[in-house]
């Protein structure tokens, strides 16, 4: 089992009110990863986000209108990125995730990453960027960049389409990242059937607002160029690992037409899902990836550990347990406005909480020996001597349970 480590960088009220300034945030952040960097872990993500979330919930339709603070700090992955690499001397550092629709688009991003892995050649030689993208959780983040419905059959079809984007954006940047040179005209076509839907009735909207019963409409091109390709030409493309963030299979296997691209998925996800990802990336993993093994798909997890001096285990036990409790129902508070008690129940029995005996037996039973786990200690939590002391416990006292 391998064990990575997740960064939110998210300034957003602890269960006490606390809120660190950006500052203080970035402080925080550094101090950990190089903590992180000493215990062993194999790879620092963090969580990359644009535009600030308290000023969305002036928008007529906020994406999260009750979220106090800010979802994530990080606006440039790769500049943080490589000040990461310079601040430490084994882990390697990826994105979870960035989005590719966001930020200037898929060519944009290509160019910054070809330039990123291109220095990083200079700080190391031997560690690797990973680069997690995705169509980006919160929409209000691409928006500005044009990401939007341009019609009425779009905006009857917007969910279903918006996933056809993200598609037709993989290629382009996958393709520059490859060393292509194309066109918008060598691009996928997105044709919208009855199979990018949900249920009979989304697929009829599309028809009614169309005025007629085709078996599919094609969209127009969301990017249009001439030839382009990206510079430098000649980068260490060994030292960039390609993950996905997405769910949807038929995205997994179109992104594995170019190049080698794993995929990200969670603890909280159900094992017949976890068992039939491995399964069908074993078949449409890129060649050139070699073979599919199950640290290709790193799972996030919750971890409330509590290994306090001073307590007995039983006491470790209520304290990492109510300390779940109050960052968790935080967390759906932000989200939805109300404490959900079922959802935040749900949440904990996916995470990892107790003291060092429980949680290791908690990993035992829920994951596989070769599973790579992306360890989140920081969830709602700015403490920041009480975030690394749980790190050093994790390795101190967890993992050797776990050997």
């Amino acid at each position: 089992m391998e064990f990575d480590i997740f960064f939110s960088i998210s300034q957003t009220p602890d269960h006490n009110g606390f809120t660190p300034s950006e500052s203080e945030m970035f402080s925080n952040y550094f101090e950990q990863l190089q903590a992180a960097d000493k215990l062993g872990f194999g790879v620092a993500w963090i969580a990359q986000a644009h535009l600030s979330t308290e000023t969305q919930q002036m928008n007529t339709s906020p994406v999260v209108p009750h979220w106090k603070g800010e979802v994530g700090l990080c606006t440039d992955f790769c500049q943080l990125a490589l000040e990461s690499f310079r601040r430490t001397n084994r882990i390697d550092v990826g994105s979870a995730v960035v989005s590719i629709l966001a930020g200037g688009g898929p060519i944009a991003l290509a160019e910054r990453i070809a330039n990123t892995v291109q220095y990083l050649s200079f700080i190391d030689d031997t560690r690797k960027l990973h680069v997690g993208f995705s169509a980006g959780r919160f929409e209000f983040m691409a928006k500005p960049y044009g990401i939007v419905p341009r019609n009425e059959i779009e905006k009857a079809s917007w969910p279903a389409l918006r996933g056809q984007i993200f598609m037709e954006a993989s290629e382009i940047f996958l393709r520059l990242l490859r060393g292509d040179t194309l066109k918008s005209d060598d691009v996928r076509n997105t044709v919208l059937s009855r199979d990018n839907f949900r249920s009979d009735e989304d697929w009829h909207n599309v028809q009614k607002v169309a005025g007629e019963e085709l078996d599919s409409y094609e969209i127009e091109k969301r990017y249009n160029f001439e030839e382009i390709s990206i510079v430098p030409k000649d980068w260490p493309r060994n030292r960039l690992e390609l993950v996905a963030g997405t769910h949807d299979p038929n995205a997994q296997k179109f992104v594995n037409q170019f190049l080698p691209v794993k995929v990200f998925n969670l603890s909280i996800t159900s094992p017949e899902i976890i068992d039939s990802t491995h399964e069908r990336m074993k078949q449409v993993y890129h060649e050139a990836g070699g073979d599919w093994e199950r640290r290709d798909m790193p799972r996030t997890t919750f971890v409330f550990l509590n290994a306090e001096q001073g307590l007995t285990p039983e006491q470790q036990s209520e304290a990492a347990k109510q300390e779940a409790m109050l960052a968790l129902g935080e967390y759906w508070k932000a989200l939805e406005g109300t404490l959900d008690p079922s959802k935040v129940e749900r949440a904990a029995n996916n995470a990892l909480i107790g003291n060092p005996a429980e949680v290791a037996a908690q990993v035992r039973e829920r994951f596989h020996k070769d599973d790579r786990l992306m360890c989140w200690f920081d969830f709602f939590n700015h403490d920041n001597k009480r975030v690394i002391r749980n790190m050093e416990a994790w390795w101190s006292e967890v993992v050797p349970l776990l050997e």
